[in-house]
């Protein structure tokens, strides 16, 4: 047991090792992560894109606000998300227009959250809360951010029976990937919910996921 642990800890990224939080930022070439969720072969639309206005269940995760128990208000244009989840976790949507889009650009399709402001209105594109529900537990996770204009956006993990596991903040954002890693290697990372403070809003493109075979 003591020489499969050692093994354990040796695979884990060394970014690992030096957070100090539950769930750590990583880089996300760092993780082996064989289940992939891309969005382009669900229904989206140019512009402000094709509306969601219920929950959005792709296979091993889905999609929405925020999870029952929270509630959401507006911090200007952009989404917060307050409160305790319940136990199990559960996944919400938001209200009618204030859900999530599917947009398509650039031969490639992104999840936007749309803010109280509402579908289509740009100033809303983008500025709500994603909320994510996965299948089974997860130790590590990755995805792409889409349109950030150097604001900040906040990932907040959360295990199957609701307890908070922690906030990442990631600042500046912009365009590119990102990985987040249990820092004790356990596999409890049930949801997340994505909110932000950005000029232009974000979305999320290319989730990753998922635990790769047992060496034998």
């Amino acid at each position: 047991m003591i020489r499969i642990l050692a093994f354990a800890i040796y695979l884990l990224p060394a970014s690992a090792f030096a957070c100090v939080t539950p769930v750590c930022l990583v880089d996300p070439d760092s993780l082996s992560l064989p289940q992939i969720i891309t969005f382009d072969d669900v229904r989206s639309g140019a512009g402000p894109g094709y509306l969601v206005d219920d929950i959005l269940p792709l296979p091993g995760a889905t999609f929405g606000e925020r999870f029952a128990g929270q509630s959401v208000y507006g911090a200007g244009t952009h989404d917060e998300v307050t409160g305790s989840a319940f136990a199990p976790l559960t996944m919400l949507p938001g209200a009618a227009g204030q859900n999530l889009s599917l947009v398509r650009f650039g031969g490639n399709t992104v999840l936007n959250g749309y803010g109280v402001r509402g579908f289509p209105k740009r100033d809303a594109q983008g500025e709500g809360a994603i909320a994510v529900l996965f299948d089974e537990d997860q130790s590590a996770l990755a995805f792409d951010l889409r349109g950030g204009e150097a604001g900040v956006a906040y990932v907040t993990f959360h295990r199957r029976d609701g307890t908070l596991l922690g906030q990442v903040p990631i600042e500046p954002t912009g365009e590119f990937s990102v990985g987040f890693l249990r820092a004790d290697g356990s596999s409890d990372i049930a949801g997340f919910v994505l909110t932000n403070k950005d000029p232009q809003g974000m979305a999320l493109d290319t989730l990753r996921f998922g635990k790769t075979p047992e060496l034998s």
